[in-house]
């Protein structure tokens, strides 16, 4: 294990605390105990092991969406993200090697007759999709014949196709399971139209940290991963 230096904590932790975005719509990685409040789950769980590593204290700045931390990037809010890995960004976010790696795919009405991933995208076929989620852009380039419809977030995707405005919603697996509990008429489809790397992101300029970042989340998965 490389032992941090006090550069890379200065560029971490300027303040002492380590203020990470966490991206609460990600079911597959964080999870929101709707009584206290309180965090858990892969991403919360890197953000503290981190912090431990480098012996600075964590602060966990919840966002409703991943778009809510891009939109914060200029608001000094955060130091590091927990956020999907996204070249178009890459002028001013470092992203580290992915911590995870988390699916998305389609739930859909019942009545619709798409059994595979490839028979959603079809003539006719309305596709609801959060229009800042990563693997918003990796359908975008995918689609062919369907229609995409966006939605302010994950949640609201979902809504449109319950609310017969779309026949399909694309999502995070765990995300649209969570969604269709209690929802009748609904399914998730197998399989997955793209893989997303979880990374840990920083703004440019701090190539220290960004170095501590790549060997920190390389240990990490392969920790993980056995």
């Amino acid at each position: 294990m490389a032992i941090p230096s006090r550069e890379v904590v200065a560029e971490l932790a300027p303040n002492g605390t380590i203020r990470a975005a966490i991206n609460a719509a990600n079911a597959a990685l964080v999870q929101v105990d709707p009584s206290s409040g309180e965090i858990a789950g892969p991403s919360s769980d890197i953000a503290r092991r981190l912090g431990s590593e480098l012996g600075a204290q964590v602060s966990l700045v919840r966002y409703p969406t991943a778009g809510g931390i891009m939109a914060a990037i200029d608001r000094d809010e955060w130091d590091i993200a927990l956020i999907a890995e996204d070249p178009s960004r890459a002028d001013r976010l470092f992203f580290s090697p992915p911590y995870a790696i988390i699916s998305a795919t389609y739930a859909v009405r019942v009545d619709l007759p798409c059994r595979t991933l490839n028979d959603v995208d079809a003539s006719g076929v309305r596709i609801a999709t959060a229009r800042s989620a990563a693997y918003t852009s990796r359908l975008e380039r995918l689609i062919k014949r369907a229609t995409l419809v966006y939605a302010d977030d994950p949640s609201s995707a979902f809504a449109l196709m319950v609310g017969g405005e779309c026949d399909a919603a694309a999502g995070i697996r765990e995300s649209l399971a969570r969604f269709a509990v209690g929802t009748p008429g609904v399914r998730v489809v197998d399989g997955a139209f793209s893989e997303i790397k979880q990374t840990i992101a920083i703004r440019q300029g701090s190539p220290q940290a960004a170095a501590h970042l790549t060997d920190f989340t390389v240990r990490y998965y392969d920790y993980v991963s056995r």
